[in-house]
């Protein structure tokens, strides 16, 4: 896994460009370059109109990743989406006006936890590498800018989420929900750009196993774990049952502590 790339300072950026990136690389350790220092291959992270993004500098026409949880597209699934309706909704087990505290502890680009929080979730993402992390957390602070009541209901903590699980901290957690990186088959369709570049950057997630446990631990009520339909259940354990859609499931366990819901 890469946990380090340089952070690139844009030609003529602005104040509040700079001031940012001088913040992330104080925050995460990003090496701070000049756009003319930057190699013509491999990753790298870069400021542009007060947004946190990572490139690709082999690839020039795929567009920066970034983190938009006020993105046109996620405010209009918040607003015209299933809601409660929506499948992960369903899997984690949410009813009537619950506030459920969810630990999502393989965030991603922070999708799957938006939905949660646009229920009325409070969500905890656990992230090991400080490359997303860092796109995450200033995904947060963007949507805190328009939607502070849905941002303060965001946190993020860096670290592995297995050992983050066994010595968390805190309010009680009443469902976690696991989406650990799949490998894709070569022959399938093409992969989406965020997943390409995550597999790249990443790797795919070898001990996606040792986060059954302690999450089963954990969460008071549910652990919910997307799955491809291909794929075996996650470290060789039956759920309890399985909600499935045309490419993937959500195999759920109910907690030992909460059989009885």
């Amino acid at each position: 896994m890469l946990n380090s790339v340089p952070l690139v300072l844009a030609e003529n950026s602005s104040s509040d460009d700079t001031a940012l990136v001088n913040a992330v690389s104080e925050k995460w350790n990003f090496p701070v370059i000049t756009h003319s220092e930057k190699d013509n291959e491999g990753f790298y992270l870069q400021v542009r109109n007060g947004v946190l993004g990572l490139a690709d500098a082999s690839d020039k026409k795929v567009l920066p990743v970034e983190v938009d949880f006020a993105s046109p597209a996620s405010l209009y699934r918040k607003q015209h989406g299933g809601g409660r309706k929506e499948p992960i909704v369903k899997a984690i087990g949410l009813k009537g006006n619950e506030k459920w505290h969810v630990v999502d502890a393989t965030p991603g680009l922070g999708r799957d936890a938006f939905v949660l929080v646009s229920v009325g979730c409070k969500v905890t993402m656990i992230e090991r590498s400080p490359i997303v992390a860092a796109l995450l957390e200033d995904g947060i602070r963007r949507l805190a800018l328009s939607f502070p009541e849905l941002a303060s209901q965001m946190t993020l903590r860096h670290g592995n989420s297995a050992e983050v699980m066994q010595y968390f901290s805190g309010e009680n957690v009443n469902a976690i929900y696991l989406d650990p990186m799949f490998p894709h088959k070569k022959k399938s369709a093409l992969v989406k750009k965020e997943m390409r570049l995550f597999q790249q950057l990443l790797g795919h997630d070898p001990d996606a196993d040792a986060l059954l446990p302690p999450a089963l631990e954990l969460a008071t009520h549910r652990v919910v774990v997307k799955r491809p339909n291909s794929a075996d259940v996650l470290a060789g354990m039956k759920a309890s049952m399985a909600i499935e859609s045309k490419k993937h499931r959500f195999d759920v366990y109910l907690c030992q502590k909460n059989l009885g819901e």
